[in-house]
């Protein structure tokens, strides 16, 4: 990512909120503003201001494969550098029925520091992650990956919410700008490597 908060901050691929029941916060979907950039086949995301230095990051894609086959792309951790150029794939280092706890390095650069960052992850297949920080960089992160099936299930619409903070000594303002513009470029390169599997199977 370029300078802002590295998107795997944003994306540490797949996290979780132990209870199913959304928030008025997750409960988002895609509103008039996005649904131009829809149409033109592109990602949408925006980025809102919280307390305490939190950024509230909404993206949504389109993606002409199945819930299962995006869903296989998210869960792989070989996966991971392929989503975040900056990430390492990440790591399982516990798990359970519907659940599990990751480990994500992603490398800084001058302005930004490498996060280390420890999530969990509880699962509803194939249209449910929530997620949230159980350990290391970030200060906040707790939110969720919605795979809303489009076309009869030929197609996938992937709705993404996180609640994030992290200890970046740069103004809020920039790294809501950088998140605003790293979360689409992670969001095609889901589709693509999607799209890939698809036609792999």
């Amino acid at each position: 990512m370029e300078f802002s908060v590295r998107i795997s901050l944003v994306f540490p691929v797949l996290i979780a909120v132990a209870a199913l029941g959304a928030t008025p916060a997750m409960a988002w979907e895609p509103g008039a503003d996005a649904q131009p950039t829809l149409r033109a086949g592109g990602a949408y995301a925006d980025v809102d201001p919280e307390p305490d230095g939190v950024g509230l990051i909404h993206g949504v894609v389109d993606i002409a494969a199945p819930p299962k086959v995006v869903w296989k792309v998210m869960t792989d951790c070989r996966e991971t550098p392929k989503l975040i150029a900056s990430a390492d794939p990440c790591r399982v280092m516990s798990s359970g029925p519907g659940w599990d706890v990751r480990e994500q390095t992603t490398h800084g650069g001058i302005f930004v520091p490498t996060i280390h960052n420890i999530y969990r992850s509880d699962y509803q297949p194939f249209t449910l992650i929530r997620f949230h920080k159980v350990g290391g960089d970030l200060k906040v992160e707790d939110g969720e990956w919605r795979l809303e099936p489009l076309n009869g299930g030929r197609g996938t619409r992937v709705i993404y919410t996180n609640r994030i903070a992290a200890n970046i000594q740069a103004p809020a303002a920039l790294v809501r700008a950088g998140l605003k513009s790293d979360t689409p470029k992670v969001l095609i390169n889901l589709r693509r490597e999607s799209m890939a599997q698809r036609g792999a199977g």
